[in-house]
C-alpha cells in the first residue's frame, strides 16, 4: 500500500510537470510565431500557478514585442527580482526603459554600497543558499583535515581555509536573507497611468508638486494609506500619488 501511494504521489508529480512544460512549450510557439497575444495569455496563466523568472522573461518580451512597455517593465522587474544575476533580463529592462518619458539621474551612493549591492545581487536567493551548503559542507571537511592531517602544513590549510570558508558561508548566508526580504518586501512600483500627479499631500486637492509619466520606476516609502501611497523618486524627490496609479513589482 505504501509503494502504491508513493507511486501515486511521483505520478501526479510528473504529470504536473510534463502539463506545465507542454503548456510553456505552446506559449513559446505562439510567441515564436509572432501571435504575441496569445503567449501573453498563456505566459500569465502559467504565473498563476507560480511565480518564474524565466516566465516573466518572456511575458515581458511578449509585451514589447506588442508596444505595451509598461507591463514589459513590470514583468522584467519581477523576473529580476527572482534571478537578479540575469544579464539578458537586466538588458531588456533597460531597453524598456529607454522608450518611457520620464528620465531621471540617480541620487549618487557611496562606491562601497554600489558595489555591495551588485555582489548581494550576483544570485538570487536559492543560488546563495546552496551556494551557503557547499560552503558549509568545505568548512566541515576542511575542520576534519585540522582535527587529523598528520603533516603540519595539512593542518595548516585545514585551520585557516576552514575559517576562510567559514566566513564566506556566513556571508552567503547574509546575502541569502537580504535576497530573501527583497522578495518578500517588496516596495519597488511602477507607474501605470499615463500622466500622474503627484501631491505634496495624500489629498485630492493636494499640490501638485509634478508629473510622472508611465513606466516609471518609485519606491513605496508608507503605504499605510487605502487610497495613497507616499514615492521616493531615483532622484530623491517624494510625493503621494493615488494608489491605483501604481503597481507593486
Amino acid at each position: 500500500m505504501y509503494r502504491f501511494l508513493v507511486s501515486l504521489l511521483i505520478t501526479y508529480h510528473l504529470s504536473l510537470i510534463a502539463s506545465f512544460a507542454a503548456t510553456k512549450a505552446d506559449a513559446d510557439s505562439a510567441y515564436a510565431n509572432g501571435n504575441y497575444q496569445k503567449a501573453i495569455e498563456m505566459y500569465s496563466a502559467l504565473l498563476k500557478d507560480g511565480q518564474s523568472a524565466d516566465v516573466y522573461y518572456n511575458l515581458g518580451n511578449a509585451y514589447y514585442r506588442t508596444e505595451e512597455i509598461t507591463q514589459a517593465i513590470l514583468a522584467y522587474e519581477r523576473a529580476l527580482l527572482l534571478s537578479p544575476g540575469d544579464a539578458d533580463i537586466r538588458f531588456n529592462l533597460q531597453l524598456a526603459r529607454t522608450k518611457t518619458i520620464d528620465k531621471m539621474v540617480p541620487q549618487s551612493e557611496f562606491f562601497a554600497v554600489t558595489w555591495y549591492r551588485s555582489l548581494v545581487n550576483q544570485m538570487s536567493v536559492d543560488g546563495w543558499a546552496y551556494t551557503s551548503l557547499v560552503l558549509l559542507a568545505l568548512t566541515i571537511v576542511l575542520a576534519l583535515l585540522y582535527l587529523f592531517a598528520s603533516p603540519v602544513w595539512l593542518r595548516k590549510v585545514g585551520f585557516f581555509g576552514g575559517l576562510l570558508t567559514l566566513l564566506f558561508f556566513v556571508l552567503a548566508n547574509l546575502f541569502a536573507w537580504q535576497q530573501k526580504q527583497t522578495l518578500t518586501h517588496r516596495d519597488g512600483a511602477i507607474v501605470i497611468g499615463s500622466a500622474v500627479p503627484v501631491k505634496s499631500t495624500p489629498a485630492a486637492a493636494g499640490t501638485d508638486l509634478f508629473i510622472l509619466h508611465e513606466g516609471t520606476k518609485v519606491t513605496v516609502t508608507d503605504d499605510t494609506m487605502q487610497d495613497w501611497r507616499e514615492i521616493r523618486m531615483p532622484d530623491g524627490k517624494v510625493g503621494w500619488v493615488e494608489t491605483n496609479q501604481i503597481e507593486i513589482i
